[in-house]
């Protein structure tokens, strides 16, 4: 799991929504969703000193699907996502 994640190295889980819902309501999903991929990584043996994560609710669209636009349900999961950034931590 995660080859990547060696000594040195740290990993950013950015967790992200779409726009249906309350911001309140988005923020904390997000937040949420981080924790969720942070614990499962941390249960397959990755050290949680080198995981940070941040949920980001809906304020990191991908797209034009922000509060008044009429999206397709394809449109709204591009924005429904967890990223992971990489860095070197030495």
């Amino acid at each position: 799991m995660l080859p990547i994640v060696k000594d040195g190295v740290a990993v950013f889980i950015e967790s992200h929504t779409d726009m249906r819902g309350t911001k309140k309501e988005n923020q904390e999903l997000s937040d949420r969703r981080a924790k969720a991929v942070t614990d499962y990584l941390i249960s397959k043996g990755i050290n949680a000193t080198q995981l940070f994560a941040k949920g980001f609710g809906e304020s990191r669209l991908l797209n034009k699907c922000k509060d008044g636009v009429v999206c397709s349900k394809s449109e709204h999961a591009v924005n429904r996502r967890t990223t992971f950034r990489v860095i070197n931590q030495k």
